[in-house]
Order: structure tokens, then sequence, then C-alpha cells
């Protein structure tokens, strides 16, 4: 209880949860119903949801590049979190008046300026909002998981949202985003602790003194050089890239076929999706804490396991109170991929990169993936189906599982961040 007051107590804290609440929540409202609106709503095959997914996996991969290294130089200035949002705003009108008419005009071109603007706005800006709440974090004296599971707790409650208002117009789901970025927006403009000078009592000196050295562009391309970050790299390429392939291009989908209407499924999965982020965000609280018992290293490799089981599950259980169980292993592995990737690269590596090393490390990594498999699993599902698909995965994600056995530090091995407490 003392540890909850505390956290209440510190305007940053408050803060940065508000901000990644409101961000998730703008996302959430429509990214989580996306594949079913392209395959249900707009009929589009699977393998042409993959192109859809590789487009924008591929403008995210540059865009994230540009952001990461953005956010370093700019430290703990909003600015790139602000254009973001201005552009988030726009959501239902560019789904309503531009994104539908020229995917249905001309396919390609659509989903390649479909990519851009949700690269730009979202898919992009969505790890540039971590990696500025974790710096802020370090800076200020809270705990990154646990403001972190704000954002989950926002995208479960639009979820659980959207899966009724998806069944009575799917273009409410856009519109609401974009209002929702417009409340974001004007946190990020009037909400800033920093201004009130009472409030530096809960700033960690020794971290400003570090962070005080920006790091030049010489710095952050450095990052490029290290051969341990490649390592992790090709780790994440053939683990945590299924979290889109899996999660967000098949698993919608897949689950709402159990059912005997499109109407009845697409609300089942939106429960299930709310319910699902929902324990995400209370294990965003309870991560950290393993973390400290077992250390980084061991919570990564857990996370690893649990995706294997859940993915290789979901292939062999063959109705939905199954599935929804197994679907919901999804939680702790979100939590554990998100936050110990985070603190493992802030533990091994110089954390005025931080931002980078999380982008081209983790995301950049799936967004690699993601422009690797979309496309080629989604024609294997409409060849072999969903079940099959899936032990697939699970096989290679297994195999990913071994390969980090080996190639992930111990927490106590090369330490040139900070250290655990």
């Amino acid at each position: 209880m003392s540890k909850i007051k505390k956290a209440l107590s510190n305007p940053f804290y408050l803060n940065n949860s508000i901000m990644i609440l409101l961000f998730f929540v703008s996302w959430g409202i429509w990214w989580s119903f996306f594949q079913i609106w392209l395959t249900n709503s707009l009929g589009f095959s699977g393998s042409q949801v993959g192109t859809i997914y590789s487009f924008d996996s591929a403008i995210t991969l540059i865009l994230m590049l540009v952001y990461g290294t953005l956010q370093d130089k700019l430290g703990r200035k909003k600015n790139l979190l602000i254009f973001c949002t201005v552009l988030e705003i726009f959501l239902g009108p560019f789904f309503t008046w531009i994104y539908v008419p020229m995917l249905k005009a001309s396919f390609f071109a659509g989903a390649l300026l479909g990519s851009i603007y949700l690269s730009a706005a979202f898919l992009a800006a969505s790890p540039t909002f971590e990696a500025l709440i974790e710096r802020m974090s370090r800076r200020f004296n809270f705990e990154y998981g646990q403001a972190r599971a704000w954002g989950s707790f926002g995208y479960a409650v639009a979820a659980l949202i959207a899966g009724y208002l998806f069944t009575i117009n799917p273009y409410l789901l856009f519109w609401i985003g974009s209002l929702i970025a417009v409340v974001l927006f004007l946190v990020l403009l009037f909400l800033n602790p920093e201004k009130n000078p009472v409030n530096h009592k809960f700033e960690n000196k020794t971290e400003n003194m570090h962070e005080k050295n920006t790091p030049s562009i010489k710095d952050i391309l450095s990052v490029f050089k290290m051969w341990d970050v490649w390592k992790i790299i090709i780790f994440i390429i053939f683990s945590w890239t299924f979290y889109t392939v899996f999660d967000q291009q098949m698993f919608p989908e897949f689950f709402t076929k159990f059912f005997s209407t499109s109407a009845v499924g697409e609300q089942a999965y939106g429960i299930l999706n709310s319910i699902e982020v929902f324990l995400e965000s209370i294990m965003m609280g309870l991560v950290p804490i393993l973390m400290k018992k077992i250390g980084v290293r061991k919570t990564l490799l857990l996370g690893i396991a649990i995706m294997v089981i859940r993915i290789g599950g979901c292939g062999l259980v063959t109705n939905p109170v199954g599935v929804s169980f197994i679907k919901l292993l999804h939680a702790p592995e979100t939590a554990i991929f998100i936050l110990a990737m985070f603190r493992y690269f802030t533990l091994h590596f110089d954390t005025r990169v931080s931002a980078t090393l999380y982008m081209v490390g983790f995301q950049i990594a799936a967004q690699v993936g993601q422009i690797v498999f979309s496309t080629p699993f989604g024609a294997l599902h409409d060849r072999i189906g969903y079940n099959k698909t899936f032990l697939i995965i699970s096989l290679i994600v297994l195999l990913a599982g071994i390969y980090a056995f080996f190639i992930i530090k111990k927490d106590d091995q090369d330490v040139n961040g900070q250290p655990l407490a």
C-alpha cells in the first residue's frame, strides 16, 4: 500500500500514466479489430491482409529508426509525440474518405498510403511513447512497468468497447480514436510537471548528470556496430515477430470462426481481448517484481517458453473455451517481452541511447520479421488452415528459444548500463 501511495504522489508517474493510457485507448479502439475489419467488412483474403501488414512493417521499420534517433537527441522533450498525436487526430477522416476508397480503387496504392499514415501516427509512435516514458521513469524515480500498465488497461477497455461498437458501425472506432487523440494532444501541451520547481525533489540526480551528456549521432549509429545487438535482433525476428503475425494478423478471424455468426464472434473476441489485455496490465506491475526475484535473463527465457505453449496450444485445441484460456497466456508473455527486453538493454548497454536500442534491437527487428513472414504465412494459412500454421509458428519460436538460451547474457555479465538494484 505504501508503494502505491508513493507512486500516486509522484506527478511524473501520474502524467506519464495518463499519456500512455490515452495513447493506447486511441490506438486500441480500432487496432484490436483491424484484421477483422479487413477480412469481414472489406472482404480481403489472408494473402491480401498479409500484404497490408508487410507494408505496415516496412514503413514502420524505417520510421522507428528515425523516431528512435530523434527521441534520443530530444531527450525528455515531447515534440515528436505531439507531432504523432496531431496525425492521430485525423484517423477518422483518413479511414472514411481516403484509405477505404483507395484500397478498393487500387489495392497496392491504398495499402502503401495507409501504411505511411498508420506507421507515422501509431505503429512507430507506440515504441516512441514507451521509450520516452521509460527514460522519464529512470529520471524521476517511478517504476516503468507500473506506468506502462495503464497503457494495457486503456487498450483493454478500448477493446471491450470496440467489440460492441464494431457490430453497430466499424467506422465509429476510427472516429472515437480521433476524439481520444484530441484529449491526448491537450495533455501533451498543457500538463508538464517539470515546470513546477516543487516537483524537482523527485529527480534522480545521478541519472540527470548522465543524460546531460546528449549522445551524438556517432554514438547512436554505433549501435549498429555492436555484435551483441545483432544477436538480439536475430532472436527477436524469430520470436516477437509473431506477436503481430499470429495475434494481429491471424488470431482474430481464427477465433470468430468458432461462432455461429460473425457478429457474435466479434463481440466474443472483443470480450476475450479486453480480459487478456486487462490481465496484461496487471502483469506489467508484477513482471518487475519477477525480474528482481529471478533476474532479467531467466524472465526472458520464461517469456519465450510461454509463447511456444500459447501459439502451439491454439493449433491443437479445437474449441473456443480452450482457445480462450490458452490465449490468456498472452498477458504474461507480452509484459515479459516488453519490460524484460527494455531492462536487458538498459542493463547491458549505454542508457543514453536506450530509445535507439529499443527501436533497433526490439521493435525494428520485429518489423523485419513481419516483412519476411506476414505475406508467406498469410498465404500458408489460406492453403493449409490456421491450426497447422500455428504449429509451424510454434516450432520456429521453439528454435528461437534454444538459440536465446546461448546468446542472452547473464545479469552480472557486461553491465554497461544501469545495474540491477
